[in-house]
């Protein structure tokens, strides 16, 4: 019988380490970047890039007083929304893309803590994410209140044990009308916002059209192109950036 426990209890941790192993494998295989997105790492005249982890997207010939730190999407290779993102910094802000661990950002929450004494000239700061990364961000805000001036939600909502509608954070939150999450999900999850949360919804806009990657199993299809869509999500979150610097 003790032999017997035995080759059971090594055959269960034998099954452990390969769901582990599989688990890793699936989540550190992230989509993108596209094309697109590697372009958009390059500096260039108006927009200056710095960082070999952390990417800082910083707007040429202006001092910024307004911070963006943004979280990638779950299962996403950060780099993918450095499009957007650049297009935000072009309009003067300081923008800080974070790496998240294995692609989730659940392994790294409080990364928004370490980007702040960084950039002791930014006045106001606005923390944010796509999806997975939005939830991370507004898990951060609510267990640290009064850290930042706003969260920025892009295709996302907070978890139902944040609830940050008593919170006084300005709020934004973007999504598109054929979001794979659904439109009930942004619905049901409002009553977790502030009643003054600025909502922007995209019509024909899908989940992954938020970051240059490519498609994403179970997201519906557009209707809008990737180039309109990624337009509409800078121009809110620029006018929204604008409001906190205000």
């Amino acid at each position: 019988m003790k032999f017997k426990f035995r080759y059971v209890a090594i055959g269960l941790l034998v099954i452990l380490l390969f769901a582990i192993g599989g688990s890793i494998l699936w989540a550190s295989n992230g989509l993108g970047p596209g094309e697109q997105a590697l372009t958009a790492l390059e500096a260039g005249a108006d927009v200056s890039i710095s960082g070999e982890d952390v990417i800082v997207f910083r707007p040429v010939n202006v001092q910024p007083t307004t911070g963006f730190i943004f979280y990638p999407g779950g299962r996403v290779d950060y780099r993918s929304y450095a499009p957007a993102l650049r297009d935000v910094a072009k309009q003067g802000y300081l923008v800080v893309l974070i790496p998240a661990p294995l692609n989730l950002m659940v392994f790294d929450v409080d990364a928004a803590g370490e980007i702040f004494p960084q950039f002791p000239e930014i006045e106001h700061w606005a923390v944010g994410g796509h999806s997975l990364g939005g939830a991370m961000a507004a898990n951060y805000l609510y267990t640290n209140p009064g850290i930042a001036d706003g969260l920025i939600l892009w295709a996302s909502y907070p978890a139902e044990n944040n609830d940050l509608s008593g919170s006084g954070l300005q709020v934004l939150s973007i999504y598109g009308t054929l979001d794979m999450a659904g439109m009930e999900k942004f619905d049901a999850s409002s009553a977790l916002l502030p009643a003054d949360t600025t909502w922007v919804v995209i019509e024909g806009g899908n989940h992954a059209q938020f970051g240059d990657y490519g498609f994403q199993n179970g997201d519906n299809v557009a209707t809008i192109s990737a180039a309109d869509q990624q337009a509409l999500i800078v121009d809110s979150t620029v006018a929204f950036l604008a409001v906190l610097r205000k």
